[in-house]
C-alpha cells in the first residue's frame, strides 16, 4: 500500500484516551529495541516518523498512529527490559492487557522478535498470551539483514519451532533493505480490509 498521510494521534495510558474513531487497529508488540519503530517507518515510507529510542524501555504509552485516515498502528511499550522497575512493568502489563483484551477495534497483533536469535522466554510468553486470547498474530523477525542469507531458512525454522508457530505466520524483515515489507502489508490488508 502507498502511504501518504500519517499522524501520531495520541499517546494514551487509559481507555478514555483512546481514539474515538472506529478505524481498525493493529498492535505492534515486542521486546524493547526489537525494531517496532523501524518497522512502522518502513511500512509508512517515512525515515524517522516513529522515533527509535536509544533508551530501551522508554516508550511508556500506547502510541496511536493514524494511517491514511483508515487504520491505526498502535505501538505498545516494549517488554523484557530490566532497568524498568517491577512496579512500572506491572503498570505497563495492566495497560497493555486492558488494551489487547478489551479494544473492539483491534484486528490483530504484529509480534516482533529479533531475527538473529531464538525467541526469548518473554517472546514465547507473549505469543502464547496472544493465542490464548485468540488475537490474530503475525510474527515478524526483524534485523534479518544481519543474518547470512544462506541461514535464513534455518533461522526461520528455529523461530517457528521455539514459538510453536504454524503455517505462514512468520515474515523475515529488514528495515535496511525492506525485505518482508510487502508480506506485512498483505497481512495487514487481509486483517483490516485496507487497499
Amino acid at each position: 500500500m502507498e502511504v501518504h498521510n500519517v499522524d501520531l494521534t495520541i499517546s494514551a495510558v487509559r481507555p478514555d484516551q483512546y481514539p474515538k474513531t472506529n478505524y481498525p487497529e493493529v498492535a505492534l508488540v515486542g521486546r524493547s529495541n526489537v525494531g517496532k519503530s523501524s518497522l512502522t517507518n518502513v511500512l509508512i515510507n517515512r525515515r524517522n516518523f516513529a522515533h527509535t529510542s536509544s533508551q530501551p524501555g522508554k516508550t511508556q504509552t500506547l502510541n496511536f498512529y493514524a494511517v491514511e485516515d483508515q487504520l491505526y498502528f498502535v505501538d505498545v511499550p516494549g517488554y523484557g527490559y530490566a532497568k524498568v522497575s517491577k512496579k512500572e512493568r506491572e503498570r505497563f502489563g495492566q495497560m497493555i492487557e486492558q488494551y489487547l483484551t478489551q479494544r473492539d477495534q483491534l484486528r490483530g497483533a504484529i509480534l516482533l522478535v529479533d531475527g538473529r536469535h531464538a525467541p526469548t522466554a518473554d517472546d514465547v510468553s507473549m505469543y502464547q498470551w496472544l493465542q490464548y486470547y485468540h488475537i490474530p498474530t503475525l510474527v515478524v523477525a526483524t534485523k534479518i539483514d544481519k543474518v547470512k542469507g544462506n541461514t535464513w531458512n534455518r533461522q526461520g525454522s528455529l523461530i517457528k519451532k521455539t514459538l510453536g508457530l504454524a503455517g505462514d505466520q512468520l515474515v523475515l524483515f529488514s528495515a535496511v533493505n525492506k525485505t518482508g515489507k510487502d508480506a506485512v502489508w498483505q497481512w495487514l490488508d487481509e486483517r483490516t480490509g485496507m487497499k
